[in-house]
């Protein structure tokens, strides 16, 4: 499998370009920015991005979907709960940002917990994982998790938005991500990376 990260400004977050050897399909985990970085890597990979997935609708995970959608021809996926908020996170962004604000193409792939996406020969597993927002999703395949904004390296996702819950989210990752092997390398949507098993022992936040 062809992995590869882009740490994203101006807020940090994690792009991950993720690809198959054998049939160099491939596809872009939260398109957080610098598109022309990003498409530059692709092409160095030899890749041909078959979809973009959003693990949620927050402005810092989806500012460069137009752009890649665009020149890829790529699909774009998230859980059907979060697409309703891109318009005015768009917005928000635009404001923040001083941009145009212009919103993100409309998905055109609901992804559920439960579903699977395929890349070639690869397979990830949808896992609903709501809490730092309504609709969040991370993606398990391959030994790897894709956990968004929901776990972190010895962290979790904020709850202070709205349509945040600590409830949730914490039940999300006990009941999703915690029975994953303690193997897995958890991919987050920023900071370093982490293991299952690591965030089992040590992450506070799951200490009774």
């Amino acid at each position: 499998m062809i992995l590869k990260c882009f740490e994203v400004a101006p807020f940090y977050t994690n792009l991950y370009i993720v690809g198959s050897e054998v049939s160099g399909e491939g596809m872009i985990v939260d398109p957080a920015g610098e598109a022309e970085a990003v498409l530059d890597s692709v092409r160095e990979l030899g890749l041909t991005i078959k979809l973009i997935v959003a693990t949620h609708a927050h402005l810092d995970h989806f500012l460069a979907a137009r752009q890649l959608k665009e020149a890829t021809g790529a699909g774009f996926a998230m859980h059907p709960s979060e697409a309703d908020t891109l318009g005015a996170q768009a917005r928000f962004a635009g404001k923040l940002l001083g941009t145009s604000g212009d919103p993100p193409p409309e998905p055109d792939r609901p992804l559920r917990g439960g579903d699977s996406i395929e890349i070639g020969e690869l397979r990830f597993l949808v896992l609903d994982t709501p809490g730092h927002s309504p609709g969040g999703i991370s993606l398990y395949g391959h030994g790897v998790v894709f956990s968004g904004d929901s776990l972190f390296n010895f962290g979790i996702g904020r709850t202070d938005f709205p349509g945040c819950s600590f409830e949730r989210l914490m039940e999300s990752i006990k009941t999703k991500l915690m029975p994953l092997p303690d193997e897995t390398i958890v991919l987050p949507g920023h900071g370093p990376q982490s293991t299952i098993g690591v965030e089992r022992d040590w992450n506070p936040f799951l200490k009774e």
